[in-house]
């Protein structure tokens, strides 16, 4: 006597399941790869016909158009700029400061920014932009 297998091998498989996941990942992918990091300080960034991508980096340096210094989302005086980002180059180990001036800012207080974080040992400095259009 012969008896017959009641499971057979699966010989079709149906992908609408794996669509709808493909479909879904897809979708959440294009979606978060919009959302840029930025400070909470919002500053008016002057306009650069060739301007690059900046190299993320978490030494970021605000000044607006009023003159207040922020250090990432905290509000920093002149004098107690270097202690920061002494602090904050130690905690990070990073060697690149991006500085975020607002197009209608002193350039005097771009170059104590500079000469602030110079004088601690960072030698790497981008001005950020906006492309122009």
């Amino acid at each position: 006597m012969k008896f017959e297998m009641q499971n057979k091998p699966l010989t079709i498989f149906h992908f609408s399941s794996l669509t709808d996941i493909v479909m879904l990942l897809l979708i959440f992918f294009l979606l978060t790869s919009q959302f840029v990091i930025q400070t909470g300080v919002k500053v008016q960034l002057p306009g650069a016909a060739n301007n690059e991508q900046t190299v993320p980096t978490r030494i970021i340096v605000s000044i607006t158009e009023q003159g207040k210094i922020y250090v990432g989302k905290e509000e920093v005086e002149i004098g107690a700029l270097p202690i920061k980002l002494e602090t904050i180059k130690q905690s990070v180990n990073e060697e690149n400061l991006i500085i975020r001036a607002d197009k209608s800012s002193k350039i005097d207080l771009v170059i104590k920014v500079i000469d602030a974080a110079k004088g601690i040992g960072i030698n790497k400095f981008t001005i950020e932009t906006e492309k122009e259009l």
